[in-house]
């Protein structure tokens, strides 16, 4: 992996788990959960980039 693409990958993951952390038990706001897929997207997408 390039640096930028490490730093990439590890900002993401670390957003990802900070949102995961704050979202409730019950009655989790849609915007929360957009905004999780979202992040797991670029994530993905970040990972993929990095084998090509």
């Amino acid at each position: 992996m390039s640096e930028n693409t490490t730093a990439r990958v590890a900002e993401l993951e670390k957003r990802i788990n900070d949102l995961k952390a704050r979202l409730p038990k019950h009655s989790v706001p849609p915007s929360m959960l957009i905004e999780l897929d979202d992040l797991e997207e670029e994530l993905e997408q970040a990972r993929q980039e990095d084998t090509q």
